[in-house]
């Protein structure tokens, strides 16, 4: 049933900065509203077909690659998974020559700590300087001619467990980033760093009492159950909410009219549900807060007392919708739970949340009270196997970002079709090790195939069309003005799609299977670019960039019984590929 009657708009200040940027692609999202969209239209859906390869870059390194290309000026920026090295390519000259490389030289022992790969998801750009965070906790600023370091700031430690993969925001004069880790009880956290000197403004934690996680006078949730005194400490077992999860590794959007910043938070932990009774607040869930000082404004738990790892780290879309004729300021979030969530961004009420996939371990949200309505029977329990939960823990969709088209109103969905069975068992914390409590066994969901792509109807909360995958979509996607859709798959595809319908109209094999986020730019030439970096991993992609026995279905958290046969169709790599049309004889 339709509850609006026209297509979302993207705010003016995503309209106002994708001007200023005049084709480049500074920022992973494109812009703080994270829409993935540019309006450049040289490529289009009736040409698309003739794209072929205009330069290819090894980042030399073979773990996941889940970064995504920027282009400032005449100059293209990318980041490798661990070591993360900072490229810097001359777009001016053939071939795209390498500038310079900056190796911030991470601690070889945050490989040992990260959960799920040694992956990185992208720099930024702002002030003259690119902007990254390193595996092992640095948020680092490079001169973006040079590539000589101007500022190095650490965050976390190794020692308990925190990593940091996520992609920092530039949110005006600060640099928003946060940490990963809740596999091994890390303690959630998201901060702002000057983007000057990179010395802290505000840190607000996920759990704990109101002081440290920056709740005040000024908080007001919509809903009820987000009201009340230290909810951090109360809706938690004595003293667990201080390795209680809660990190903060996934897409940070920003409103620079409201002056908000929007992120979502990870899963408590352990996994292990009946260990930890109560809600588990402000995990699983999104804050908004006050980029000066920190402070939280609202909060929402997509999944209260999250049973089966559905973090709320993916993206919030900031769009404006006309719903039921009233203008609203509103945020798209498509949750791992199964739901895509609409929402007010001034105040975190539900205006709707669609089902986008199969799920059966809860019965949708009750818009009334926001509540999610767990299906009980599907709780995973200690020491019985419970069977066919679905969606499994990397969610309906994991933190592969969307991408929204004004021109056509669809959000563009890379995800997951994948169930599990899952054991429970006690688990002690031990700092800088797994605290998970859980043994999952991954399988494809419904119809045997493990990932899909699907154009999501904002206006009306439905469905428009949707491709079905082999393996999960892993990597982002992006939307042009000339109405073509692209994405990658795990199996190596680069794929362009009519955003219409979905026809596909183009793909090209790499030599590596896909979980990188594309972006398209223009080049100094004038020509209209696409680029993409391959290099299979990721948590999906454990079993390749890994080297994990495929006999050993619960490694990789569960996913390698999912993905047995991705070693035969695929091997680790990490390439930069770059597209364009031919050029017209002269």
């Amino acid at each position: 049933m339709k509850e609006s009657a026209s297509k979302p708009t993207l705010p003016p200040f995503a309209r106002d900065a994708d001007k200023a940027s005049a084709g480049q692609w500074t920022s992973p999202g494109r812009n703080s509203a994270l829409t993935r969209y540019s309006e450049l239209d040289q490529i289009n859906k009736d040409n698309v077909g003739e794209l072929q390869v205009a330069a290819t870059f090894s980042v030399g390194t073979n773990r996941g690659q889940e970064s995504s290309p920027l282009v400032v000026g005449d100059t293209l920026y990318l980041v490798s998974s661990f070591p993360n090295i900072l490229y810097a390519l001359d777009l001016t000259k053939p071939g795209f020559p390498m500038k310079w490389s900056y190796d911030p030289k991470p601690g070889i022992a945050a490989q040992g700590v990260a959960c799920c790969d040694h992956v990185n998801r992208g720099p930024t750009s702002a002030d003259g300087k690119i902007f990254y965070n390193t595996l092992d906790n640095f948020t680092v600023a490079v001169d973006a001619k040079s590539g000589v370091e101007v500022w190095r700031t650490k965050n976390g430690s190794i020692d308990q467990g925190e990593t940091m993969t996520m992609a920092p925001l530039i949110a005006g004069d600060k640099v928003i980033v946060g940490n990963s880790g809740g596999e091994l009880g890390v303690r959630g956290w998201a901060k702002a760093l000057d983007l000057k000197t990179g010395k802290e403004i505000w840190r607000a934690y996920t759990t704990g009492p109101d002081k440290d996680v920056k709740i005040g006078p000024s908080y007001k949730p919509f809903y009820d159950q987000e009201k009340g005194k230290d909810l951090g400490v109360s809706s938690w077992p004595a003293e667990m909410w201080r390795h209680g999860g809660g990190s903060v590794w996934g897409w940070v959007s920003y409103d620079p009219e409201l002056r908000l910043v929007y992120y979502g938070t990870s899963n408590p932990g352990p996994w292990n549900h009946e260990q930890r009774p109560g809600d588990n607040k402000f995990t699983a869930g999104i804050f908004a807060r006050d980029v000066d000082t920190g402070e939280a404004r609202w909060f929402y738990q997509f999944s209260p007392h999250d049973y089966f790892d559905h973090d709320g780290v993916n993206e919030a879309i900031l769009l404006d919708i006309e719903w039921k004729g009233k203008a609203r300021k509103a945020l798209v979030h498509p949750d791992r739970n199964g739901h895509v969530y609409l929402m007010d961004r001034t105040n975190g009420e539900v205006l709707s949340a669609g089902t986008y996939h199969y799920t059966n371990v809860n019965f949708g949200v009750d818009l009334k009270t926001g509540q999610l309505k767990h299906n009980v029977e599907k709780s995973p329990k200690v020491d019985k196997v419970v069977r066919d939960m679905c969606p499994s823990p990397p969610g309906a969709k994991d933190w592969s970002p969307s991408s929204y088209s004004p021109k056509t109103g669809f959000l563009y969905l890379p995800h997951n079709n994948l169930c599990m069975d899952e054991r429970l068992s006690q688990v002690g914390y031990i700092e800088g090790t797994p605290y998970v409590g859980a043994d999952v066994n991954m399988k494809p969901g419904p119809g045997g195939h493990r990932g899909e792509f699907t154009a999501w109807n904002v206006t009306d909360g439905s469905e428009a069309w949707t491709i079905k995958e082999t393996f999960p979509v892993w990597g982002g996607a992006v939307a042009t003005g000339g109405n073509v859709v692209f994405y990658g798959t795990m199996d190596g595809w680069f794929k362009a799609v009519d955003a219409n319908d979905g026809r596909e109209l183009w793909k090209f094999k790499t030599g590596s299977g896909i979980i990188g986020q594309p972006t398209t730019w223009k080049g100094p030439d004038g020509s209209q670019y696409v680029s993409v970096i391959d290099g299979v991993g990721g948590w999906s992609g454990a079993i390749v960039s890994g080297g994990l026995d495929p006999r050993e279905g619960t490694a990789a958290l569960g996913f390698v019984a999912a993905m047995r046969d991705l070693p035969k169709v695929t091997a680790a790599g990490g390439t930069l590929y770059v597209f364009r049309l031919p050029k017209s004889p002269s």
